[in-house]
């Protein structure tokens, strides 16, 4: 099945949130009409809880929970789950983009910018890439600089250097 990412409902729903333990710290899911609009990690820029993310209930979204502890166990390679995503038309493009690296694979700001028709946009696409609502899922970690660099993460240096190690992209 993998992801279905949707654009943004033009009417404002109720947010709820859910906090999560995982290996790279407390997760934030946040749920909006039964979708998934946010996954933040504690630390981020918008790390776990702001006032957006709404009323917390642990029990939202399950199959979303169950899949990120199977990822983290390293048995899951490929998220199902129903996304909207929040942001400008570019932001969203790029972040389709993202959506298609395959997991144990890196991409560069450059091949993005290119996927999205900006060949000449790899500084704007890594400013897309930083507020990526839906970090994991929508696997912004998986980008790196020109020459195989790693740069930064919302997230943080370290989480990114785990990720890609879990995904066998680092050894």
């Amino acid at each position: 099945m993998g992801l279905r990412l949707r654009p943004a409902p033009t009417t404002a729903t109720v947010r709820r949130h859910a906090l999560v333990d995982s290996p790279i710290g407390p997760l934030a899911l946040v749920e909006e009409g039964g979708a998934l609009v946010a996954l933040s990690v504690e630390g981020a820029r918008e790390g776990p809880v702001p006032p957006s993310f709404g009323a917390r209930d642990d029990e939202l979204l399950p199959h979303v929970r169950e899949q990120l502890d199977e990822y983290f166990a390293g048995r899951l390679q490929e998220f199902d789950a129903d996304v909207v995503l929040h942001g400008t038309p570019f932001q969203v493009r790029v972040w389709n983009a993202l959506a298609q690296i395959p997991y144990g694979t890196t991409g560069t700001y450059g091949q993005v910018a290119r996927t999205v028709g900006a060949p000449r946009a790899a500084q704007a696409v890594g400013a897309a890439n930083g507020r990526n609502p839906v970090s994991l899922l929508v696997p912004c970690h998986r980008i790196i600089g020109a020459g195989g660099r790693l740069t930064g993460y919302a997230g943080g240096m370290a989480r990114k250097e785990y990720l890609l190690r879990l995904e066998g992209v680092l050894l």
